[in-house]
């Protein structure tokens, strides 16, 4: 027979996509009866690799809400074409009445952004950038057009060696 104590404890496997919560939200429906409530949460996942996305939903628990938001992220991961720790061009996006502009950094200039672009960019594996979020500061609408500007980006080019 085994000892409790003797067993090895079992190690925690590191999760396939980091997650960070951008917003948690409670919303009313009312009823007959009285109010409802929700939760909606709305969560970047990324592997710091290239892979990010933007996931929202709802659910009657906070823990509900954020597992439904990581599936919807999941279903919306894009790849991001990287030009080593930045992004190869200058991109600017206008979702609604979001607008994103992102410019690439030079190497060790860091992530200049703030709020959901940062999360989304930091997410991405983007070290070195620098942003600016014009028009609306809603969380949902600036990290969905965060997304929408670095789908837009095109391949870096390579340098052509000279063979002579």
């Amino acid at each position: 027979m085994v000892n409790k104590n003797s067993r090895k404890p079992k190690r925690r496997e590191k999760p396939e996509f980091e997650q960070k919560l951008l917003d948690l939200a409670r919303v009313t429906r009312v009823v007959k009866g009285g109010r409802r409530f929700r939760f909606r949460a709305t969560l970047v996942i990324g592997d710091r690799k290239g892979q990010v996305g933007v996931g929202v939903a709802k659910g009657t628990d906070v823990s509900d809400s954020i597992q439904k938001a990581f599936n919807d992220a999941k279903k919306n991961m894009i790849t991001v074409k990287l030009d080593g720790n930045t992004i190869p061009h200058d991109v600017t996006k206008k979702l609604g009445s979001a607008k994103v502009l992102l410019k690439p950094a030079i190497e060790g200039r860091g992530i200049i952004a703030g709020g959901a672009v940062r999360a989304v960019v930091d997410l991405a594996g983007i070290r070195d950038i620098i942003s600016k979020s014009l028009g609306s500061s809603n969380k949902l609408n600036v990290a969905r057009t965060t997304v929408e500007a670095l789908r837009e980006l095109k391949a870096p080019r390579v340098a052509k060696e000279d063979t002579k």
